[in-house]
């Protein structure tokens, strides 16, 4: 199966709208197919049929989370998804060249993203670059412009993930805990528990979802790193 790595913005649409959206009103359905979301859930679905791949997951769309153990289920297994696709299609909506970005370019791309395209400045494409064996980026246009593997240098500079573990995986040389969370550190997600329940695939952690407890999500995340694991570089992170 393919799966799909993304930005999320405002217009996506969840798996209420998706699974009810031949039911809906005439005005209702226009305005879903209308939105980004829905272009990028159609445009991935046209890659994978392209490339002969009969499932494609997509996470705007494939997670009910009117069910919180769903949800749960869903974070706590999602690294796990993404290694085991053949294939993972990196959708890079702010990039319009048809090369991929190797400088740096701050005119271009916003400030809080450092000069880069805003996907590799977000908490959860950290897990869906690495894990994969199999990562094709796409421009806004869903041009083909490089895999994993062919760009994995430029990634290294980007990212501060080193090259072989995007070449080779987690799996070849598993570095310490500190080094993980240091790649993460200069990430942002939309919701502050995600810095930790982004991290919980990587980590080789399992721990139950709580949106709502803020801050104290990343202190939960320690202490569950603390009592299944004698890493103790755990200890420089604050």
């Amino acid at each position: 199966y393919a799966i799909l790595s993304h930005r999320w913005t405002r217009k996506e649409v969840n798996y209420v709208e998706i699974t009810e959206l031949e039911k809906m009103g005439r005005e209702d359905r226009n305005e879903i197919r209308s939105r980004d979301g829905y272009q990028k859930i159609l445009k991935s679905c046209e890659q994978a049929r392209k490339d002969r791949y009969e499932w494609l997951w997509v996470d705007t769309c494939c997670i009910d989370k009117r069910s919180s153990a769903e949800l749960s289920e869903t974070i706590n297994s999602m690294y796990r998804w993404y290694e085991n696709s053949t294939v993972c299609y990196a959708y890079l909506h702010d990039v319009d060249g048809s090369s991929f970005p190797t400088e740096c370019d701050t005119r271009r791309y916003l400030d809080r993203s450092n000069g880069w395209p805003e996907w590799f400045s977000r908490g959860w494409t950290l897990q869906e670059m690495i894990a994969p064996s199999d990562v094709k980026f796409f421009n806004k246009d869903w041009v083909r412009i490089g895999d994993k593997k062919t760009h994995a240098h430029t990634l290294a500079v980007i990212t501060g993930v080193p090259e072989h573990i995007l070449t080779d995986g987690l799996s070849s040389d598993r570095p310490c805990i500190a080094q993980i969370m240091s790649w993460a550190a200069n990430r942002t997600t939309t919701r502050v528990e995600d810095r930790a329940y982004s991290l919980l695939g990587l980590l080789d952690v399992n721990m139950p979802m709580l949106y709502g407890e803020g801050k104290k999500a990343f202190h939960r995340l320690q202490l569950e790193i603390i009592r299944i694991s004698n890493d103790q570089s755990i200890f420089a992170w604050g």
